[in-house]
Parts: structure tokens; sequence; C-alpha cells
């Protein structure tokens, strides 16, 4: 393991850093949701100009085709700095390589450009009802037309960004004669076509980020079918992969955020809180737990740095991560006794984050695959465990009881 860039990777941290220090706006300005998305198409243009958007794309796609590494120098080096959010990273990371990977000439040719410049945002409708962790348990269904068209119906659930997006992709049953894995077909979707409803879900933490999507009798040419007919799962795949990377990094308030709250707040005793020994025992633990997730991400960066693909060592990263956050958030809320209940961001420590974090936290240990299934996942490719048992492998779909 490597700690330190490399000449070529060090230069391009330079030139990275000075454009961003030059560039960047600032965070989020006030004024709702087309204020934010209006800032967010504004600063993604600016790095596409300067050749900082999409930079290990292919050329052909419309990126800069750097290795892998350079793409997460930009992102720690941004990371530096306000910024405004990013509506983006679903359809880069990945809705939009799906569509460049296994989609047909047109659709590379429609969808690269746009995409990268934020000109259009895409969502990933994966989730259902009955089908949340276990993908391949999805029962939206595709039915081909005899003109070769294809008609959907069915409802997607938890759908991320789905109320402002352009774009986005399903995976739909298309054959239920056949096991669950088998039967699947993936197709990209224009979000605002005839009989696809939006409905946002309310949040207990007061947003709206994540939708129902209603689908009814929605047509789909064929031409918008990614990858062949009933190999679905080996498509999505794709998708999964790079979702479970993307989350495993914690965006929450880190232990050193809880660390200046505990010097600032003071405890019932009169004394400051980061002087309660059983403060100073979280805080140690938050350290470990943080420094072990650091070295796991070093090695998925040798691994980039390196020409590699990162093993499977990136669901450690989730699985840890994730709950490390929702402990904190609790955590930080209770130490923050009375100065926890102040509703306005404006007047609680650190803009409320630590109150948004308490209530959001929980669904990070959903979001890109529960804490079971990480766990499954580590245990079968990390340390080399007997598989888990799948008894509805090898059933056909229409015949697997559905628990209703």
């Amino acid at each position: 393991m490597d700690f330190n860039d490399t000449p070529e990777e060090a230069a391009y941290r330079a030139r990275a850093r000075a454009w961003l220090e030059a560039n960047a706006p600032g965070a989020d300005p006030r004024g709702g949701e087309a204020a934010f998305l209006a800032a967010a198409k504004a600063w993604q243009a600016r790095k596409a100009d300067a050749g900082y958007a999409c930079v290990t794309w292919p050329k052909d796609w419309g990126g800069q085709g750097e290795a892998p590494i350079m793409g997460v120098i930009f992102a720690e080096e941004e990371a530096r700095l306000p910024t405004p959010g990013d509506p983006f990273s679903i359809g880069l990371g990945m809705c939009v390589p799906t569509v460049m990977t296994v989609g047909d000439a047109a659709a590379k040719r429609r969808f690269g450009g746009p995409a990268i410049r934020g000109e259009e945002i895409w969502c990933q409708l994966f989730s259902e009802p009955g089908a949340g962790s276990d993908v391949a348990a999805a029962r939206t269904r595709a039915v081909r037309g005899a003109d070769g068209d294809w008609t959907v119906n069915g409802q997607k659930v938890w759908t991320t960004g789905a109320q402002f997006s352009d774009f986005g992709i399903v995976v739909c049953r298309t054959d239920p004669d056949a096991p669950k894995h088998k039967g699947l077909t993936m197709f990209w979707v224009d979000m605002k076509a005839p009989g696809i409803e939006v409905r946002p879900i309310h949040q207990m933490s007061g947003g709206s980020g994540f939708n129902e999507v209603f689908f009814t009798d929605v047509r789909v040419p064929d031409s918008q079918r990614l990858g062949a007919v009933d190999d679905g799962w080996r498509v999505s795949l794709v998708t999964l992969m790079n979702e479970r990377l993307a989350v495993g990094v914690s965006r929450g308030p880190g232990w050193p955020a809880f660390l200046e709250a505990a010097r600032a707040i003071p405890a019932a005793d009169g004394r400051m809180a980061l002087a309660d020994p059983a403060i100073r025992d979280k805080l140690a633990d938050w350290y470990v737990q943080a420094e072990g997730l650091r070295h796991i991400r070093n090695r998925t960066l040798t691994a980039l740095s390196r020409g590699q693909t990162p093993g499977p060592e990136s669901s450690i990263g989730k699985a840890v991560a994730a709950t490390q956050t929702q402990n904190l958030a609790s955590e930080a809320v209770e130490m923050l006794d009375q100065y926890g209940v102040i509703d306005d961001p404006d007047l609680a420590p650190r803009q409320g984050a630590f109150q948004a974090w308490f209530l959001s936290s929980p669904g990070l240990r959903i979001a890109g695959g529960t804490d079971e299934i990480l766990r499954n996942i580590i245990a079968e490719r990390v340390l080399g465990l007997p598989g888990d048992v799948r008894v509805d492998k090898d059933v056909a779909f229409k015949d697997i009881p559905t628990g209703r």
C-alpha cells in the first residue's frame, strides 16, 4: 500500500487544486430546488469546459480518458471547498456509464455529452415495495408487443431525484417463467413519457429526496433496451457495483466535528463535554474506525493508481461508515442536550448538521445495499465463507411465494 502520490498524480493534484481554488463558486444558494439545480448545472458545465467533468470516461464517451486515480484525486480536492450539491452523481456514476457500455450507438451519441455538461439528470429505477435489497425480485413487467416494442406496468420506490430527472434506467420482469435472475431486462426511459407518475416521499428529516414512481401502460421502444432480452441482471451488476462504491464513503459529520462540539458544549457539572470519560471513549472508538476506513480506502486508491480493479473490500467501508455515522449523530444530539432541540439551522451547532444526520443516517444502512447484504458479500467474497442458502435460485419466478 502506497500512501503517496506518484509524480504524475502530484502534478495533476496541484493543477486541479489551483483550478478549483480559482473557480469554486461556493455552496448551494438559498432559494429551494430550482436555485439548487441551477447552481449545480452551472458548476457542472464549468467543470466540463475546463476538462474536469468525468475525467475518467473514455474520450469517445466525451471524457478525458484519465486513469481512475485521477478522478479520485479531483474528487478529493473538490471536497475541500464549498461547491453546489451534486444531482448528477447517480447519472454520471451509475446510469449513463451503463448506457454507454451496453446501449446502442444512437444512445451513446445522444446522452454522453449532455450528461457530462449537466444538461440532463438521470435516476435509477431498481427498488420496489417487494424488491429492495433483492433487486432480482422485481415485479414491474415489460411485455413485448407484435411491433417489437414494450409496455411497462408496475411501481418503483425510493428513487432518488426522480422528481427532477429527465431520464432513468429501469429493470423490468420480461420472463416470469425463468428463475428470477434470468428473466429481467433493462431499459432507459424518458421520465416525462406518458404513463410515468412521480410521487415524492416526505421523509422524517423534512426532505423529499426519494420518490415512488408508477408505470401505467408506458410505451418503451425496443431501441431503448440496454443489453439483451432477459439479460438485465448482468447489466444491472454494472450499476450496482458503482452504486455501492459511491455510497461507501460517509458524507456525514465525522468524529472531528463531534470533537469540535464536545470542546464547546458545557456538561451538567459546568465542564466542557469533552471532559466526560464516556465521550472520550466514544471518540477513541470512532477515531480507530475512521483510521481503519482510511486504510481500506488507501487500498482502493493504490489499486486504482496501479490500474487494477478494486476488490469487494469496498463493502467493508460502506458497512462500517453507515453505522458509524448513525451512532455519531445519535450521540451528538444527546450530548448537545438543550442545544440539540434548536430547530433553526442558523442557531444550531454546525448549522444543524448533527440533527439532519440523526434523522437521515438510518437510510445509509439501507441505500446501496443493506447491512445484511454487505455482510454476506464480505463473508463470501472477502473471507471465503460458504455462500448463503438460496432456495429460490432455480425456481421459476412465477412460482416463488410472495408472502401475501
